[in-house]
């Protein structure tokens, strides 16, 4: 019998290549060169790819036989998830193999740019010696702020504090238990760049973290920070990073990665204080032969039948057709739960009650976690390591399942308890045979309203006339409506606007409806 044929796209590590060789025939073309990529998918069982390589649906439908993407590496930008899904191929990368190159290039930067390397080091190989000009400052007694308490935060945070250095992070989805066992004390980002002498950024990039750090957040800074990002481009705002350098607002930087890349011309070159790279994060040697060898581990894994630990998009077992279309509705209720938490919970139910019930429902407790944890962490979350997740971030879950429930054939339900005390609940259920994803619940409040991809809540004290001024903003922005509902508790007592629109609103239109709220019922307006 013909072996499995696996096509390598792209450089790969030699340990990875040996790896592949012991079971498969492994064939080479240029990933980047789609001329190439797309006939040598042809009969290919498995791609194995970096971050060069495109793996979109056009890709998919040149490869017939193509069971397993892997990427080897952590990002996975280049390879469309939804579409391989559909498609029924396996989606696997390595989702550990660079954080500790990652961990070490964010503290290598923070003693570059500390002790002026780069500058000295140009103006020696230049014939000049500049000992007095380039005299730096230890790390030793300063404080370093950390954004973003993930993996590779938390190892970043184990390096610093063998240089003597005080500790202090935001990132709201850690508890304050999980920070102190690390020695680190979470504080707001306000804080964090009040107080810190150094800051390195260890965040998602996402809707929420682009921009994170612009010119509000540099004019709360000593003028002594340096700042690191090794992390994604644009969460820290380059531009504002330059006049904040330029006003003396900031005394350097250290930057690995960029809002546009590859980047070759910027106005922060002009600053001997900022050290800068091309994205070296994940280039080690170390790095680059674990993710070959942890990919080709799994496209073994997956071509033979077995569980693949790595998988992004595959939980592993098998699933009730019954259960399987409230899988995306229980991932929208976790990034509802999310959204409406704003910050870290320290105990998460997931209920599934009704005719679901009757299932072996635990994959659903997965899809919740991957909802919750989503965009909040720095890698991809799947159904494998979401658990490992929530117990790094010290969230106790649990899954409550009963045949009773009285009001709907279905329902599935998160809620949780924040670290500040508060409670938060989402609840949705699937309507009619086409399993229509609605929700039904948000904070005690009802309703009956189709799930999209963009929702807005409005929580304020009733009052006539507010709908109106909802919908007039809206019209004179020019977002669509598709759905609305007012839930309330109480005529004339607390109540929730529920709104689907064709579009995102604006923040700016966001901030006007919820000032013209608050002025019209004497309450601060809560958004969501």
């Amino acid at each position: 019998m013909s072996k499995p044929s696996v096509l390598v796209a792209e450089e790969l590590s030699p340990a990875g290549i040996a790896l592949l060789e012991e079971d498969f025939d492994v064939h080479r073309a240029d990933g980047a060169d789609r001329s190439q990529l797309l006939p040598a998918l042809a009969d290919v069982d498995a791609v194995v790819v970096r971050s060069a390589t495109t793996i979109d649906a056009e890709a998919l439908d040149a490869a017939p036989n193509l069971k397993v993407v892997a990427r080897a590496g952590v990002g996975l930008d280049n390879v469309d998830v939804d579409a391989a899904t559909k498609a029924g191929v396996l989606v696997v990368n390595a989702p550990t193999s660079n954080i500790i190159s990652a961990a070490e290039q964010a503290v290598n930067l923070m003693l570059a740019t500390s002790r002026n390397t780069a500058p000295a080091h140009n103006a020696l190989v230049n014939g000049e010696w500049k000992r007095s000009k380039y005299t730096g400052v230890e790390l030793y007694d300063k404080t370093v702020g950390i954004v973003g308490l993930g993996r590779i935060g938390a190892l970043v945070a184990q390096r610093l504090s063998a240089f003597g250095t005080k500790l202090i992070a935001y990132d709201p989805f850690v508890q304050p238990v999980r920070a102190a066992q690390m020695g680190v004390e979470l504080v707001s980002l306000d804080e964090v760049m009040e107080r810190s002498d150094f800051i390195t950024v260890h965040l998602p990039k996402n809707k929420d973290t682009i921009g994170l750090i612009s010119d509000d957040a540099f004019s709360k800074a000593k003028p002594n920070l340096r700042i690191i990002n090794a992390a994604r481009g644009g969460i820290l705002d380059e531009d504002a990073l330059y006049r904040a350098l330029k006003e003396g607002k900031v005394a350097g930087a250290g930057i690995d990665v960029w809002t546009n890349e590859p980047c070759t011309d910027s106005p922060l070159f002009e600053f001997e204080s900022v050290v800068v790279a091309p994205h070296l994060g994940a280039s080690t040697e170390e790095a680059q032969e674990k993710a070959g060898t942890q990919v080709a581990r799994s496209v073994k894994l997956a071509l033979s039948g077995e569980f693949v630990p790595d998988a992004v998009n595959v939980q592993g077992g098998a699933v009730a057709e019954e259960v399987k279309p409230a899988l995306p509705l229980t991932e929208k209720l976790g990034r509802i739960f999310t959204s409406l938490a704003g910050g870290a919970a320290s105990k998460i139910d997931i209920e599934v009650r009704g005719e679901l019930a009757a299932h072996d429902v635990k994959v659903m407790e997965l899809a919740a976690l991957k909802g919750v944890f989503g965009g909040v962490v720095e890698e991809a979350v799947t159904f494998v390591n979401a658990p490992l997740l929530a117990k790094e971030l010290g969230v106790e879950v649990s899954l409550v399942t009963s045949d009773d429930n009285s009001d709907w054939r279905n329902l599935v339900c998160v809620r949780g308890i924040l670290s500040d005390g508060r409670k938060v609940s989402v609840s949705g259920t699937l309507s009619g045979p086409r399993n229509i994803e609605k929700l039904v619940e948000l904070n005690g409040y009802t309703m009956e309203i189709s799930l999209s991809e963009h929702m807005v809540f409005f929580a304020y004290n009733d009052r006539p006339g507010i709908v109106g001024k909802v919908g007039a903003v809206l019209g004179e922005t020019g977002v669509n409506i598709a759905g609305m509902q007012v839930s309330r508790d109480t005529e004339g007592g607390k109540a929730l606007i529920t709104l689907t629109v064709d579009s995102a609103i604006p923040d700016n239109t966001l901030n006007q409806i919820s000032t013209e709220i608050s002025a019209a019922t004497t309450r601060q307006v809560q958004l969501y």
